[in-house]
């Protein structure tokens, strides 16, 4: 008897076609809020990836251009560049590494590696814990390593936190054989 009746409800329930729409609306748009707060802030943590990524490749393309060596002014010069083309609002560091490749030793070897914005120098310790992810290279090749770090908030707390957003970007030197720093030897 409980049942038919609770089925009768139900059933009458279904057909009926009155309600209000202010309540129904009341109950979506909160959660069509938050959604739509959620596809923003993870879309806006795609596009600081990508400018960062396209800041990061400009700074090495521009450094593997140069023919003259470079110093602390042009690296503090191209930190504030990578700033600027990364948008960044939090704290930014560069690390800029020359490295030779030595064949016989299966490794690369450091040239010298400079920052700027708090990070430390490459090692050469440091960097053959990097082997896999350098490119493959004749012996005695150089290669420009171009590191960058940025710092990431993003626009809303949907559960996307803040977050360090890193870059590593390796370019053969253009115009020389090697980019040198203060000068060449």
């Amino acid at each position: 008897m409980r049942f038919s009746m609770f089925l009768d409800r139900l059933r009458n329930f279904g057909r009926r076609e009155d309600g209000s729409i202010a309540v129904e609306a009341m109950i979506v748009l909160p959660g069509m809020f938050w959604a739509f707060l959620v596809c923003f802030s993870i879309f806006d943590t795609f596009r600081m990836y990508n400018i960062n990524q396209k800041a990061a490749y400009t700074i090495g393309d521009s450094i593997s251009r140069e023919t003259v060596p470079l110093d602390q002014d042009y690296l503090d010069g191209a930190r504030q560049m990578f700033e600027y083309l990364a948008a960044s609002t939090g704290q930014v560091a560069l690390r800029v590494s020359a490295m030779r490749w030595i064949e016989d030793e299966d490794s690369f070897e450091a040239l010298w590696s400079k920052t700027s914005g708090g990070r430390y120098p490459l090692t050469d310790t440091q960097i053959a814990t990097m082997n896999d992810r350098l490119p493959v290279m004749p012996n005695h090749e150089v290669v420009m390593l171009v590191e960058t770090w940025t710092e990431y908030d993003p626009p809303f707390a949907v559960g996307i936190e803040q977050q360090e957003i890193r870059n590593f970007v390796f370019t053969r030197p253009r115009f020389a054989p090697r980019v040198c720093w203060e000068s060449c030897d």
